[in-house]
């Protein structure tokens, strides 16, 4: 009998524990099945996106944010952009991986065969996309981003790093505490400017037709924040034409033309005599005083919605105000900026190149 009660005894406690850890097993599948595989974020739209938390491979169909990717070390994960080598061959040589990515978006359309063949967890397209709801329908994410004032460009550099996980996330809070210093340190200075001194500044993106930037653009924002006045102001968005009465009426002081502006080119240059002997132009004071200006172009246009806005606010404050940023190394700056945040050595040549809008050797 007592033979009998030990082994019912011994093989309840094999029982219990059989079950004991049948049931530490399940309940290690359940948390591992229940480990979140996404988030859910906001994008420019206000719409709700979910996005994987692991993302290896990466479609970019905004210009700028290509180079945003980059300086988030997620730069070698590009599979599938709208930029090529031709159109910004610094950002190419900065970040070499770039040529492994397929070129399947255009302003407005999208390869979808060969987005799909680059297999990406998720695309970043600008704000208003067509393409956006054609690449959800692929069960791709699809995260519209944009921004037109400094606020908004590090809300994206803020949204992108969430996006891409911890170090990433990191890395744009060195980004923009690197913005904020330099535009505390610029407004601290020309925010004391009465406005009856600071210069009228006329920002160009074409000669044939005149285009110019106007206000509620971060081009306006950057005038403003470097201690001048947008001569275009009273015309609101970006590449706004307008006649050549209306740029004698507004007599700019100083002219900057962007790095894209369309213009001729002799021996791989942009020809600034192009306006400068212009007799058109020639009442303006702008020209008259030899205060014309080509925009530093680098991974990206300095001017135009770009990372580099951070460099561009240094230099045009430089160039406004002289007298006033005589302190501002642009060049060293440059090569600082792209060892920081591009992990790239920019030899002084190349940071000269970059700040006269002059493409890579």
């Amino acid at each position: 009998m007592k033979k009998s009660s030990k082994l019912i005894f011994i093989i309840g406690c094999l029982i219990i524990s059989l079950a004991t850890g049948c049931s530490k097993n399940i309940s290690t599948k359940d948390t591992e099945q229940k480990a979140p595989q996404t988030q859910t974020i906001i994008d420019a739209t206000g719409k709700k996106v979910e996005v994987p938390l692991d993302i290896k491979r990466i479609g970019d169909a905004w210009q700028a944010h290509n180079e945003v990717l980059s300086m988030l070390g997620a730069g070698d994960k590009i599979v599938a952009t709208i930029l090529t080598e031709k159109t910004r061959p610094w950002l190419y040589k900065v970040n070499p991986k770039m040529k492994d990515a397929s070129t399947v978006f255009d302003a407005n359309s999208v390869n979808t065969e060969e987005l799909i063949k680059t297999k990406p967890d998720i695309v970043f397209t600008p704000l208003n996309d067509k393409n956006a709801n054609k690449i959800s329908d692929l069960g791709i994410p699809a995260v519209q981003l944009n921004f037109t004032d400094f606020n908004g460009l590090k809300e994206c550099f803020k949204l992108t790093g969430n996006i891409l996980g911890a170090d990433a996330k990191k890395r744009a809070e060195d980004y923009v505490s690197y913005l904020d210093d330099k535009l505390n340190s610029i407004t601290s200075i020309t925010s004391k400017i009465p406005k009856e001194q600071k210069p009228k500044v006329l920002h160009v993106t074409s000669l044939s037709p005149i285009t110019v930037d106007g206000s509620d653009t971060i081009i306006n924002a950057w005038i403003d924040v470097a201690g001048g006045i947008n001569a275009a102001g009273e015309v609101s968005g970006n590449n706004k034409e307008v006649s050549m009465e209306q740029i004698l009426k507004w007599n700019p002081d100083i002219i900057i033309l962007s790095s894209n502006t369309l213009m001729k080119v002799s021996n791989g240059k942009k020809n600034i005599d192009q306006l400068l002997t212009d007799e058109a132009w020639k009442h303006v004071n702008a020209v008259n005083n030899s205060k014309v200006y080509f925009n530093p172009d680098g991974a990206f246009y300095w001017d135009r919605y770009s990372a580099e806005e951070a460099l561009q606010i240094q230099w045009a404050a430089k160039i406004i105000n002289p007298d006033k940023f005589q302190n501002i190394d642009i060049v060293k700056e440059t090569r600082n900026f792209y060892k920081t945040f591009l992990n790239y050595d920019l030899s002084e040549e190349e940071a000269n190149k970059i700040i006269n809008d002059e493409p890579p050797a």
